[in-house]
């Protein structure tokens, strides 16, 4: 096993944290190390160093686009913290529907992992406009900075036992059997989210028109205070007046330093 010496380690994991925003602390060593052998290994890499010189040296974005993929978690399933979806269906849904005069709803699923929270939000709103939805415009924009997991969102197929959580009608509605232990989602919902890799850590969102509604959960708890406080000041930015934020439960922000109101708990809104 090829170990990681403490000046490799921090080496590596500065850069990960500048260009990420991602802080992966001392205690982390032996996850980085455990996730990252094969990839030294197939290399020919000697040593951490090595593997290090490659990332900054390789132009195509493979070596990096590697790295993330192995050093990022995306743990996620269907219905996660389900209070913010009953709260976006029965509170934010209805004031939109009544503030939106063009039809035109923006809403951004940021750290989107595998796609069961956009997807989880696209049901949501297919139930709640019923025949009403062919006059809106309800994309969701979906991004996250591991192209394997967004590939893996793309297809939308999922083993059945990632469904239980869902209500029956919309296992019944929204999904295709693929064999006994898969399902796809039906394409009316699929191709309803647009899916594309981003970092978070773009000095400027490249967005023409701001969101209404903006989930980023269980996103910021790998992100020092810095870090997450001028994300959030980003996000405040690229929300209409009005808007919502939603982080994660584990997640808190301050109110000291955001212009955010607290409106339930992990529900923030711009006013």
């Amino acid at each position: 096993m090829i170990t990681i010496t403490d000046k490799e380690f921090k080496q590596l994991t500065a850069y990960i944290k500048a260009n990420y925003g991602i802080n992966l602390k001392e205690e982390k060593q032996a996850l980085v190390t455990g996730r990252l052998q094969n990839v030294l290994i197939q290399n020919g890499f000697n040593d951490f160093s090595q593997y290090y010189d490659y990332i900054l040296l390789d132009k195509t974005g493979n070596a990096v686009t590697t790295l993330i993929n192995k050093i990022t978690t995306n743990h996620t399933f269907f219905m996660r913290e389900e209070e913010h979806f009953y709260f976006f269906r029965d509170n934010v849904l209805p004031y939109l529907t009544n503030k939106v005069k063009n039809k035109d709803l923006r809403i951004w699923s940021a750290g989107c992992s595998s796609g069961e929270e956009p997807y989880t939000l696209k049901m949501i709103i297919d139930e709640y406009l019923g025949k009403d939805k062919v006059r809106w415009d309800a994309k969701i924009l979906a991004t996250d900075i591991s192209s394997k997991v967004l590939e893996a969102a793309t297809k939308g197929v999922y083993s059945n036992d990632r469904l239980v959580s869902l209500p029956a009608g919309w296992r019944l509605n929204y999904f295709k059997n693929i064999d006994n232990e898969n399902s796809a989602l039906i394409d009316n919902i699929r191709n309803e989210v647009i899916y594309r890799k981003f970092n978070l850590m773009e000095q400027v969102f490249p967005f023409k028109h701001k969101f209404h509604v903006i989930f980023c959960r269980n996103v910021m708890i790998y992100f020092d205070n810095e870090t997450r406080r001028n994300l959030v000041n980003k996000f405040y930015d690229a929300l209409e007046y009005g808007g919502y934020l939603f982080i994660g439960h584990s997640e808190s922000i301050s109110r000291d330093e955001t212009k955010f109101k607290y409106i339930t708990p992990a529900v923030y809104r711009k006013e």
